[in-house]
């Protein structure tokens, strides 16, 4: 029994690798069970890791390296969000509810606007003006319309000026509806959207009533306008804009005063003058921060000069000034349609020149050369003189610009839009950092 015990201790003894390998294996094992033992939810980042367990599972300590790990993570705001109103990409860096960055990501509706109206001729060109802002359509269209008139060098009829600021103001009512009226939803007050969309109702008649369409008018065009008002027309009008007031003040009296709105409005997205500046802000965005800017006032077109009517400024910068400020043009644009509607002229609605506005369609059964003047005309078009321009009108949500080059061809050489709304998202990032993510709304 004493040698087969002394044989074993020295086979051990002639073998020291072995054991020491055992040993080490034993200690790799507990390691790696240890290991998997302390790992958390939170390494995995998979959802699956995180079903059937519980709450205090998943949630880490306070102050933890896991805590922080959960707290500071990016999320997707659109393009499809029931927030956003549009295909808008937000790229949101937060941690915990406070947004550290924002990048906004457009270019998810671009079509190659500029460069498809260098293969149309100028008329054909004016209806991509209308898909640029489905909620400022006759305003795009009178900043591409004023371009190629400075460039023709042609003077627009009075009755023709007089509807189009007429039109111009109605658009900007309905710019502003929709811009209050889905903020407000989105902060929760389902009613004054509701009483809102029953005016912009009304004014959409009013558009399709003068051009056949509610949207996409192509009303507004070089020369003038397409057709003239039809009859009634301006009595509607003149009763749909007595009672619009007083709807104003329904909406303001639910939502200017209301508790949540303001917590949700009042020191948020604030912008100062100096940045408002810097960063090219203009219309609404520009006047909250207390800058006194207004195309119709320092340029005036059309009938702006001729008209009277006051410029709403803001003190703060912040989503609520710039909510009052729109408030109050509304009201203002309502001074300006009892103006056009008391002033409106008799008379023609466009050049009467024949080489650039289409003849009437009862000159056209009468007249050979008025037939062939309305083949050219939508056919190939009317040719450009030589030059270049830049034209910019006080849109509903800023300073819409056109820079039209003509190379003295019937198609523009080049059609540069400078849109409101791109400056702006440009200035979202500062705009939005140390907000909440429900802010962004």
């Amino acid at each position: 029994m004493s040698s087969v015990l002394l044989r074993s201790i020295a086979r051990s003894a002639r073998t020291p690798s072995t054991a020491s390998a055992a040993r080490r294996s034993l200690s790799t094992t507990a390691v790696r069970a240890q290991q998997e033992k302390v790992r958390t939810p939170h390494d995995y980042h998979t959802v699956e890791a995180f079903q059937g367990m519980h709450a205090s599972e998943i949630l880490p300590e306070p102050g933890t390296k896991a805590d922080s790990k959960m707290r500071h993570f990016t999320v997707n705001f659109g393009p499809q969000h029931p927030a956003a109103h549009g295909v808008l990409r937000m790229i949101l860096e937060l941690n915990g509810e406070e947004i550290l960055r924002a990048d906004p990501h457009i270019g998810l509706l671009h079509r190659g606007t500029e460069k498809l109206i260098e293969y149309k001729n100028y008329t054909q060109a004016l209806p991509y003006f209308d898909r640029l802002d489905y909620v400022s359509m006759m305003t795009n269209e009178l900043s591409y319309s004023l371009a190629v008139e400075k460039l023709l060098n042609v003077q627009v009829p009075e009755r023709a000026q007089w509807i189009r600021t007429l039109f111009g103001e109605i658009t900007r009512i309905l710019n502003h509806l929709m811009a209050v009226l889905t903020h407000v939803m989105d902060v929760g007050g389902l009613t004054p959207f509701l009483w809102g969309f029953e005016e912009r109702e009304k004014l959409m008649e009013f558009y399709e009533r003068v051009s056949g369409a509610r949207l996409h008018a192509a009303y507004v065009r070089p020369g003038g306008v397409a057709f003239d008002l039809p009859h009634g027309l301006l009595e509607d009008i003149f009763k749909w804009a007595t009672q619009f007031g007083s709807r104003i003040d329904e909406i303001e009296e639910v939502v200017t005063g209301n508790r949540i709105w303001k917590e949700r409005t009042i020191g948020i997205g604030v912008v100062t003058a100096q940045q408002a500046l810097d960063y090219s802000f203009s219309g609404v965005m520009l006047r909250g921060s207390g800058v006194p800017w207004d195309i119709r006032k320092v340029a005036p077109y059309d009938k702006y000069a001729e008209v009277e009517f006051d410029i709403p400024v803001g003190k703060n910068g912040d989503c609520y000034d710039r909510y009052l400020c729109r408030v109050q043009e509304m009201r203002e644009s309502l001074r300006i349609i009892s103006q056009c509607l008391n002033k409106m002229p008799t008379g023609v609605v466009k050049v009467d020149d024949h080489k650039l506005t289409p003849p009437p369609r009862a000159m056209m059964k009468e007249s050979m050369e008025s037939l062939i003047h309305h083949f050219k005309l939508f056919s190939e078009g009317y040719s450009v003189p030589p030059g270049e321009t830049y034209t910019a009108i006080e849109a509903p949500k800023g300073e819409m610009g056109v820079y039209l080059v003509s190379d003295g061809t019937n198609r523009p050489y080049r059609c540069s839009i400078r849109a409101p709304g791109f400056a702006h998202l440009a200035g979202s990032d500062f705009m939005m950092r140390q907000s909440t993510a429900c802010g962004v709304a």
